[in-house]
Parts: structure tokens; sequence; C-alpha cells
């Protein structure tokens, strides 16, 4: 095994680190494999190579100079990252969508980046490009890569993938070293991302990143965990998130390990068990879908799994807290918790995928402190990570040996973090962005004196582990004066299979309450089991005994907790809280603005005597269209 010794200068690019890898390993080693109608295929680093060249220079046949954007959007196929690549190597700039973004969405960033070239995966996409095409003056190419459905479409301006590499090797017989020119050209300051934030409470600002920032970052990153070129990485989260351009390009090209990428989104979870990676990152939602999967099959075990499950998670519990507090395991309980591996752990890492995890992070938003507990007990290495699309990923991390479930971890390295009066979280290293694009208020008001400003709240404890309060926009007033989390309580809900979304309100008001979003799949099979009649969401979310069912996991979630903190009243939404209807950003965060003005009806409901709330209004689907929905809410208090 070797150990990444990449030296990251100012003038390293990503496309001379690209090109010096696949001289490195050449045929002798697979870069990434995809898995197609049930077979993986794999991608040598010379057939990476030999893709991105061609792709390239047909990219610079069709007219791309450097610091032009190319846009994409599609799943995480290796012909994405051939794209994005072939962009950086001629000196362009990649920005990615997200796969599910509406058509707004869509022609906002496209026009907002003045985007030359989009490049989409299917008809679909190419279908959204062409819809906003003119009304974005600067996008000139579309491109695609799947022929299923574009038999039908000719306009000059469509062209394929494949025929976009049958120009780079015209153009390569006619200069036939221009591909290793176009590489050398560029400096670690260039731009090379323009990344658009999650927009939670505005529109998405456009983050400028350079190679030396997103090299940096990886640099840091793997000198903290190192990983190894014989490791193999899934790549199956949005290439438009951050964290997962931090893993497949700053770190996987500088290690050189293997990249995965499932069949479908939808196959992931199973594509995930037959890799087996090594490494794995990904938001909370990932591991709170993964938790409440074990926890619904619990629920539909056999008595005697059961038995065994409570066994050996109550003893996983016990070394993970003894662990947590860096007190030693006794011999007794190691001997046990063997046993609790044996019987039960070991089956249930390998079912989810996790049974080769050396480093396995988890960040972008909040995790409660239960999910946390969780998979430690199970006998996973989780690990927070803290930063943002601003400072190319992250600057936090936990250590191993020195993991805290309620703090992130302690900065990596060349990298600064204090608190100023207010509160604030700063931060300083080589991986602070460059700005936001034709947003210079915006730039001035994150970036002061070197320093990024996060706009979160938090403080550093007295171990020099990072502790993260909330959004500072979203720290909630509690009315005996003290400062809360509307974050921390809801991921302490979430811990309940049965809830898949909440939100908290209660700023400066007598009370908190909820907003609940049943597991529409987990109740409905809980109702199922109990004979209840139900045809839809709405009509299952407002059964009396679902109340009661949502009731005790809001009292489960309310120990602990100061009386003032407790939810007093909640009411169960008729849906679930969706992206498509601007009420989560596409990385799966609550846009509290927008909710609490769409349902100022519920909330005004919630803190007056009624207890039912009318409700009339639209939802809307990812195709665009929408649905009127009437229907009556009801509201159910606890006692306190």
């Amino acid at each position: 095994m070797t150990e990444a010794g990449i030296e990251i200068t100012k003038d390293l690019t990503i496309p001379k680190l690209f090109v010096r890898q696949c001289r490195k390993y050449g045929k002798n080693k697979v870069a990434m494999r995809e898995k197609e109608f049930g077979i993986w295929i794999p991608f040598t680093w010379q057939d990476y190579y030999d893709n991105v060249k061609y792709l390239s220079l047909g990219m610079v046949s069709l007219g791309l100079k450097p610091g032009d954007k190319v846009a994409m959007i599609g799943d995480n196929r290796p012909e994405g990252l051939w794209a994005e690549m072939a962009a950086l190597c001629a000196g362009g700039v990649a920005v990615w969508l997200f796969q599910d973004c509406m058509m707004d969405e869509v022609k906002y960033i496209i026009d907002h980046s003045d985007t030359k070239i989009f490049v989409g995966e299917t008809q679909e996409e190419a279908d959204k490009a062409l819809s906003i095409k003119e009304e974005c003056p600067k996008l000139e190419k579309i491109l695609w890569d799947d022929p299923k459905g574009m038999r039908n479409y000719h306009q000059d301006f469509l062209m394929s993938l494949k025929k976009v590499q049958e120009l780079g090797r015209e153009l390569d017989r006619k200069e036939p070293d221009l591909f290793e020119k176009l590489v050398q050209q560029g400096t670690g300051d260039d731009v090379c991302l323009l990344f658009y934030t999650s927009g939670t409470t505005s529109l998405p600002k456009g983050v400028l990143l350079s190679h030396w920032n997103m090299l940096t970052m990886g640099h840091n990153l793997m000198a903290v965990d190192p990983c190894f070129d014989t490791d193999d990485f899934v790549s199956y989260l949005p290439f438009a998130w951050i964290g997962e351009q931090m893993m497949s390009i700053s770190c996987g090209l500088q290690v050189g390990y293997t990249l995965n990428f499932p069949e479908e989104p939808d196959t992931a979870q199973e594509n995930i068990r037959e890799i087996g990676p090594h490494v794995m990152f990904a938001p909370p939602r990932l591991y709170e879908g993964m938790t409440r999967q074990v926890q619904v099959k619990y629920i539909d075990a056999t008595w005697i799994k059961r038995k065994i499950y409570e066994f050996a998670t109550k003893i996983g519990y016990k070394a993970a807290n003894l662990k947590f507090e860096k007190k030693p395991v006794s011999f007794t309980l190691k001997l046990l918790n063997w046993i609790a591996y044996v019987t039960m752990q070991k089956k249930l890492k390998d079912h989810l995928g996790l049974s080769r995890l050396r480093h396995c992070y988890t960040g972008g938003a909040a995790m409660g402190p239960d999910h946390f507990r969780f998979f430690h007990a199970l006998g996973v290495n989780l690990k927070q990570i803290y930063g943002q699309t601003e400072i190319a990923g992250i600057s936090i991390v936990h250590r191993d040996g020195d993991v805290k479930f309620d703090t992130v971890g302690t900065p990596i390295p060349e990298t600064e973090v204090k608190i100023n009066e207010e509160g604030e979280i700063l931060s300083k290293s080589p991986s602070v962005f460059l700005g936001y694009y034709k947003n210079e208020e915006a730039t001035a008001e994150a970036l002061v004196d070197g320093w990024l400003h996060s706009g979160d709240r938090g403080f550093i404890d007295e171990e020099g582990h990072l502790v993260v309060f909330d959004r500072s926009k979203d720290v909630m007033t509690l009315n005996d004066g003290r400062p809360f989390s509307p974050q921390y309580l809801e991921t302490r809900l979430k811990f309940s299979p049965f809830i898949e979304e909440a939100w908290a309100i209660g700023d400066k008001r007598e009370f908190i309450s909820a907003v609940m979003c049943i597991d529409y799949a987990v109740v409905g099979k809980w109702a199922d089991d109990r004979k209840l009649n139900y045809t839809s969401y709405p009509e299952l979310s407002q059964k009396p005994e679902v109340y009661d069912l949502i009731q005790k996991q809001i009292e489960e979630a309310n120990k602990d907790l100061p009386v003032p903190a407790k939810i007093h009243k909640f009411i169960n939404l008729y849906k679930v809280f969706d992206a498509d209807d601007e009420e989560l950003t596409r990385t799966s965060k609550l846009r509290r603005a927008f909710v609490t003005e769409r349902y100022k009806g519920i909330v005004d409901a919630l803190y007056s005597d009624t207890d039912v709330v009318h409700m009339d209004t639209t939802i809307t689907y990812e195709d665009g269209r929408e649905q009127r929905i009437k229907t009556d809410l009801r509201i159910q208090k606890l006692n306190i």
C-alpha cells in the first residue's frame, strides 16, 4: 500500500495532478468502476486519461477558452467526472447543478454563472437546457451523454459527448502537443470550480474556489486520516455538493484510490454493500436513513432476534460511552463486546456496507448525538466534519480516539479557528475561497482580513474542540432568556424511525411547539399491522392513533431537557418537507424563513386556543406540475 505523498505548491493544478497520476498508474490500476446492467465495468487510469483528453480537446474545438464556464448536471457517472476534468484541463471553470433542480433553479445558475457549455446526462437534462437557452445568452452548446430519446433532436448546438470526443481526436491529430500545453498553462491560484451555496435564506451565491483551495484542503485532511491507493470509495452523492468533490477530486486524485459509481441513485445502498468502501463521507440524512432501516428491521424481527439486538446494542453503547469519556474498557466488557460483534454487529455492518470502513465522516448539517452514539455502538468509526463550501468543504474534524459526540472536532493542519465577540465561528486557511461571483458586497461581509465569517454560532471547549451551536440567525431565545438550538431538538426527534422531518418553533414565545413530518413507509407499515385504514399521506398523518404514536416519540426526545426547551404542542403536516417546494435546500437543510412564511397559519394556530387548522395550499412536483391540497390538521398538546 502506498500513501499519498503529493507536494502541494502554488504551481500545482488539478489537471497537472491528474496527468501525473494517470502516467503513474496507466493501464495497471483501476481508477473507477461503474455498475451497468448488473456488472461492474472498470476504467483504468489510462482510460480515464484518454476520455478526458479527447473530451477536453473537443470542448476547445467548440470554442471553450480559459475562464469559460462549463455546467454539468446528472447522476454520478464516469462521464460526469470526465466532463468536469476535461473542462479544467482546457482552463475552464466547472459548475455543477443538483440532478433534481427545478427549471427556475437551472435557469438562474446557468444565467448567473455565464455558462458557455452545458453537459447533461439524459434527454431530461437536455430538455431543461433547451427550454432556458433563449433566456441565457451566453449558453452556446448543449452536450448530452445518454442517446435514449435523443434521435429526433437535430439542433446544431446539440451534440453527444462521443461526437465531442471525435472532434477532440481530430484536433489532436492536427496539434498533437496541444493537450499537454493546455494542462501546463494554469497555476494554483486559477479558479477551477464555481459552486453554488444551498441558499437557505436567499438566492444561491456562486463560490469561487481555486486549485490551491481544493488541493490544500484534500492534502490537510489526508494528513489527519491517511488513505491509500488500494482503498475503495463509493461516489453517489451529488457532485454539486462540496463534500463529494472533496472526496472524489481533492482527496481521490492525490491518493489514487478507486472511485465506484452506483447503477442508479436508488441502488446506492445495495452497491455500497457490494463494494464495502474503506472511506465514506455523507450528510447526516444518509446515516439517519441507515438508522431508520435498522430500527424498522428490529420492529419486524422475531423475539429471539430482538433480544440479541438489545443485548448487543446495550453492550455496544456501554463500550462506546467509555471510549467517548476516554476511560479504559474492562476485559469483561471487551469480551462481551466481542460476543456482541460476532452475534449481531458484524452482520449488521456488512448489511449496511460498513464492514471495511476505516474512515467514516458526516458533515454538511448537524447530526444528533443519538445517531452518533448508535454508529459507535456498532463499532463504526464515525467522525464529524465541519466546514462549508467557502472553505472548500472542511476546516475541522474529529481525530481517532478523540471523538466527542457533542463537538465537531479540532482544526485540520494549516487551519485557524476562533470565536468573535458575537459568538460567530471564524476560520482562516489556504482553502478559504476567492470570493462570491458577481457579489462584492457579500464577499466583503464573509471575508474580513482573511478570516471567513461562517454565520454559525459556537464555542471552543476546554479540550480545544469546536462546538457548533446553530446558524446564528436560527438560534432561539427560550421563555427564560436562554439561547437554544432548534437543530439539536430536531435531530433528537429524527432518531425515531417514525419521523422523517421535524421543525421546532418557539423563538421568544411562551413555549416550544413543533411541526412533524411522518415517515410514510414506516408509519404505513405500523398502521397496516394495526389494521388501520388509510389511502394517502394526508389521511394517515391525521389519524388519532398516529398522533399518539408521534406524541410518544416527542416525549422521548423531551426527556432530559429543561421545561422551557420541551415541546408543548405539535401538529402532523399533511406532507413531508420537500426541496421542490422550496422548503428544504438541495442539501436537505430546512429553509426556516421560507417555511415560517409559508405555514404562517399553522404557526399562529399553534400559539392560539384552536385545536384545528384548515390548510388550502399547493404542492409542486419535480416536473413543475402543481396540486392543490385542502385539509384540516389537528393540534395535539402534551402534558409537561
